[in-house]
């Protein structure tokens, strides 16, 4: 429908993304990680994930460029990048999620301490 919110005009254009950061992206939901936190953390759209997750399993996985798959070269220091881009976002949400616990904790010891009233 014209003027629709993802009609693409002049001046946007599509993500591409390498195959690596596909093949990463894939590797995180496959180690358990739900496609939509995976996506989130990457700042891509879920949609895209769940579809090279798809491709993945029917192993089809690959880079499209105008219409045609093409093979794309990754160099050592790509994938080295998307490896600790993908450290960063898990040992970020370990950070997180330890965070909560010990305030969780902090408020649990702080009501059993006299004059407390929270």
């Amino acid at each position: 429908m014209p003027g629709g919110e993802h009609e693409l005009n002049e001046k946007q254009t599509r993500a591409k993304y390498t195959l690596e950061f596909k093949q990463e992206a894939v590797r995180q939901v496959k180690a358990g990680r739900a496609a939509s936190a995976v996506a989130t953390t990457l700042g891509m759209p879920k949609a895209s994930l769940t579809n090279w997750v798809r491709a993945d399993a029917k192993g089809q996985l690959e880079v499209r460029s105008e219409g045609k798959a093409t093979t794309l070269t990754v160099t050592p220091e790509q994938a080295e990048i998307a490896r600790l881009k993908a450290q960063v976002a898990r040992l970020t949400m370990e950070r997180d999620i330890a965070k909560k616990a010990a305030a969780y904790f902090a408020q649990d010891v702080l009501q059993g301490t006299p004059g407390f009233s929270g």
